[in-house]
């Protein structure tokens, strides 16, 4: 019953998607709507994942820097694993609010802010719980460091000097150290420093009324004698106090000089009413975040005067309705709310019959299905072969899938469990990485356009080459004449950017492989030797065309250009020759040895 209550300040996962992981968001209210329904103002955080490439090498630096000062295990002490997963569990908060249905939460999870006194690996230890550390805009697309940072560690810590012996001089430069306002041991009785304190108020009353501005601020004398009794005027009375040595006398002259009365005034008082309401609006807002309030709503103010007047804010009797007045409407709103476990099937769920996993994520458009193309097929993530319930994953004509446990995780935590290859030459390059030879080459799951699980996501992630070596191998020479039904090479080359299901015409070429054994099929072409083609444009070079230009004249109009016929030849390796050449197959060519 307790799991599955969800109240006000926890965080949850949603789930907008059947096939993409899991939304993670922090419930701020929850409201019933007119038909009834429940509703939740949550707090958005975003993953990795979401964000672009800029951005997670700007977090990767943050990340290095605060391993730097930390004293806790750094990131070379971790495996390539755990490294792996450490960034599934990162998130990034936002400003950004949304509104969604209560009934799409899926479970309760821990988002902390990141403790630089705690071992990351406690975050890998314990299920559900996330860490971040960077706001993220979404907007703006920027990343910020949270300004709610707890300063904890030797950094943030006072050096206490030792205890100065009896009769020890203090070698400290005073000019650093607080300067002495106030002598507690003053000749004045506490009657007469109230009796001071009195006629300060009296001053700063009657300053007032010969102010214009504060006249029209406060129009009536109460309101110009509470504000004269503000601890501005009473600081300032105790201040001149103590320079005059307590000398009440001389204090009292200072107070009245010859141009007037003294008038201090305070934050509350030197702000409109329109800056003040707009200052209620970006409370409302971005909370105590005043750097923001500062940089949205009253850049005009400097940082100091914004505080100042927050906490003068906070004792008058605005904030004391406006704070009774959210009391009220929290009281309206509800509290929590019960879901209940959610239990219908995946749409990604693969369905199984006699035992055998059914067929999943077949091509569109096929006429020829495979009887079990996914059997014997391995998780993409841990590589298991055997699991209670299979899932899908990644685009249907690739036919991936996960097992249960691998595509839990990959809803919770937005990835797959172990790195690839490419992943751990990432973390931890090796020399033979650094060869440019073999860095020219990309993986063979990239090639083929299968999801690269680096970084967790269906997309791949390998970035592509602009010059690359495509070779045809003897099994697609033989399969463009077996599966024609399926394979359809016209209809693939006007779709190029259309994947196609190599694993479907496998299993069609396997199936009609006895039938062709007695014919075996033999190739249209094969392609000649470099050195062949060479010898042969040594022996045949081409000859320049002959173009015949006629001479324009005035009786008659200009003619065109009349070429010759081209003789497909060529003077060098390097001049323009036909397919025919290339390949060897033009009726004239001879191969030519050495």
């Amino acid at each position: 019953m307790a799991a599955n209550m969800y109240r006000v300040g926890d965080y949850v996962y949603f789930e907008n998607s059947s096939s993409n992981p899991y939304l993670i968001r922090r419930i701020e209210e929850l409201n019933k709507t007119a038909t009834g329904n429940v509703e939740a103002k949550v707090v958005c955080f975003y993953r990795r994942r979401d964000i672009s490439n800029t951005l997670i090498m700007l977090a990767d630096k943050h990340a290095k820097e605060i391993e730097e000062e930390s004293e806790t295990t750094v990131e070379a002490d971790l495996t390539d694993k755990q490294k792996h997963q450490l960034k599934h569990r990162e998130l990034f908060l936002s400003r950004q609010y949304e509104s969604l249905p209560a009934t799409h939460i899926r479970g309760k999870c821990s988002v902390a802010l990141l403790n630089e006194t705690e071992s990351v690996l406690s975050y890998l230890d314990k299920e559900d719980t996330f860490f971040y550390s960077l706001v993220y805009d979404p907007s703006v697309k920027t990343l910020l460091a949270d300004k709610g940072e707890i300063r904890v560690g030797p950094r943030y810590q006072a050096d206490i000097p030792e205890m100065l012996l009896e009769g020890e001089s203090d070698e400290r430069e005073q000019s650093k150290l607080e300067v002495k306002v106030w002598d507690p041991d003053s000749p004045l009785t506490d009657r007469q420093i109230d009796q001071f304190l009195v006629v300060a108020r009296a001053v700063g009353t009657f300053a007032r009324a010969l102010d214009c501005s504060s006249s029209v601020r406060q129009p009536s004398l109460h309101m110009s004698a509470a504000a004269a009794s503000r601890d501005i005027t009473l600081f300032h009375a105790m201040d001149t106090l103590y320079r005059h040595s307590y000398d009440l006398s001389s204090a009292i002259s200072v107070l009245v000089p010859l141009g007037g009365p003294v008038l201090c005034r305070d934050e509350m008082e030197e702000w409109s009413a329109s800056e003040a309401s707009l200052f209620e609006e970006a409370l409302e807002k971005y909370g105590k975040d005043f750097n923001d309030i500062r940089q949205d709503f009253l850049p005009w103010k400097s940082l100091t005067s914004i505080i100042e007047y927050y906490y003068m804010w906070k004792t008058t009797d605005r904030y004391v309705q406006q704070k009774r007045l959210k009391a009220a409407e929290a009281e309206s709103k509800l509290k929590q709310v019960y879901i209940p476990t959610y239990s219908k099937p995946n749409p990604n769920q693969i369905s199984t019959s006699n035992g055998k996993p059914g067929a999943v994520n077949g091509a569109v458009g096929t006429t020829f299905q495979p009887q079990n193309p996914l059997l014997g097929r391995a998780c993409e993530s841990c590589y298991a072969t055997q699991s209670h319930q299979w899932y899908s994953w990644g685009p249907p004509n690739m036919q991936c899938r996960l097992c249960a446990t691998c595509w839990l995780y990959w809803k919770k935590y937005g990835g797959l469990k172990m790195p690839t290859q490419s992943e751990e030459e990432k973390l931890s390059p090796s020399p033979a990485a650094e060869d440019p030879r073999v860095r020219s080459h990309m993986s063979r799951q990239a090639m083929q356009g299968m999801p690269v699980r680096n970084t967790g996501s269906p997309k791949s992630a390998v970035k592509t080459r602009q010059a690359f070596f495509l070779h045809t191998t003897y099994f697609t020479k033989f399969a463009r004449q077996v599966c024609k039904n399926t394979l359809r090479l016209r209809q693939a080359a006007r779709r190029p950017f259309v994947p196609i299901n190599y694993a479907a015409i496998r299993a069609e070429y396997a199936d009609r492989h006895a039938e062709l054994s007695g014919s075996p099929l033999k190739s249209k072409s094969t392609r000649k030797p470099l050195a062949c083609i060479i010898g042969y444009l040594e022996i045949h070079p081409s000859k320049k065309p002959n173009v015949i230009r006629s001479t324009p004249s005035l009786q008659t109009p200009t003619t065109k250009r009349m070429l010759t016929t081209p003789n497909h030849t060529s003077l060098s390796i390097l001049g323009k020759r036909n397919y025919s050449h290339h390949n060897g197959l033009d009726e004239l060519t001879c191969c030519v040895s050495d």
